[in-house]
């Protein structure tokens, strides 16, 4: 049986893609410091093939015994996303850098690494911009940053894939509402409103589910893969915000969209993605955004009340 270690599996992704990796027949050994107390991973504890490790993924007293277990590395743990980072720019230095660093450092030139990046680390700022993953890397944010500081070093190193992840929605044990879809979805349910500036900057986006899928293909076919990054995404997804607001507007009549002029996302993403990389190497995203909409609508279905609103 393959073994395979993943770090911050108890995350929005890691929660899924422990569910998969089970599911086709791998070992688990999933480690996450359980930051935001989540107990996303309890329905896999019955699983025998499934073990759990609390602690810090920048600890090398934690993951030294734990990295040359493993088959495969998938090291998720990551501050996530521009204002994360912000809030805290020496965590998320030494998480999203130097935590990979270590992993790196500790395995063995067999054992392989399939590490996340964000799309975002393009940060070209026109529509027009069609990046494929020949397109200079060039982040705004210190999340970019750190991001592809990480996967440039990975990748001059032996038997490494990384992918760059699109604006990834979806449902997961632990939950996430800050990513663009799953925001929208849920403003439209529970506000009924929403106001949206840079209406017309375009970004690609991927479910969960076909993240998770990637990286099992990445798993079974490393041998061809190895080397390179893939960018991550579903082709009919390069999607403005006011036409991903339209989309859930769909579904959702009564939602009322207000588009200012005023203010900015941070890593200011406007660009076309190109998956064709991915796609040839025997992979494609299939989940839709419709797919995604309605997932979203029976999920904060089961929301109950916020514990900072007396609603």
């Amino acid at each position: 049986m393959k073994r395979v270690l993943v770090t911050g599996a108890a995350g929005y992704l890691g929660s899924i893609l422990c569910e998969h990796l089970l599911d086709v027949g791998w070992h688990v050994t999933a480690l996450d410091n359980l930051l935001y107390n989540q107990n996303s991973l309890f329905h896999f504890c019955a699983n025998p093939n499934f073990d759990f490790h609390r602690g810090d993924a920048r600890d090398e007293r934690v993951v030294a015994p734990l990295v040359p277990k493993a088959d495969a590395i998938i090291p998720l743990a990551a501050i996530v996303g521009a204002g994360a980072c912000d809030r805290d720019p020496w965590m998320a230095e030494s998480v999203n850098l130097e935590a990979i660093r270590l992993v790196d450092r500790l395995r063995s030139a067999e054992q392989l690494v399939v590490y996340p990046n964000t799309n975002s680390g393009y940060g070209t700022q026109s529509g027009d911009s069609f990046c494929t993953e020949e397109t200079p890397l060039e982040p705004i944010t210190l999340y970019g940053r750190t991001k592809v500081r990480a996967e440039l070093e990975l990748l001059q190193r032996p038997n490494v894939i990384t992918l760059r992840l699109a604006t990834v929605f979806g449902a997961s044990p632990r939950m996430r509402l800050d990513l663009l879809v799953n925001h929208f979805v849920y403003a439209a349910v529970t506000d009924g409103y929403i106001v949206i500036f840079e209406k017309d900057f375009k970004r690609n986006y991927v479910h969960i589910r076909d993240v998770a899928d990637t990286f099992l293909h990445c798993l079974s076919h490393a041998d061809k893969m190895a080397g390179k990054p893939y960018n991550v995404g579903l082709d009919e997804a390069n999607l403005s915000k006011a036409e991903l607001a339209a989309k859930v507007k769909e579904r959702v009549p009564n939602f009322y969209v207000h588009f200012a002029e005023l203010g900015s996302d941070p890593d200011k993403r406007n660009y076309i993605v190109s998956n064709k990389r991915l796609r040839e190497a025997g992979f494609e995203a299939k989940r839709s955004i419709e797919d995604g909409i309605t997932e979203l609508l029976k999920t904060y279905r089961m929301l109950g009340r916020s514990p900072f609103k007396n609603v």
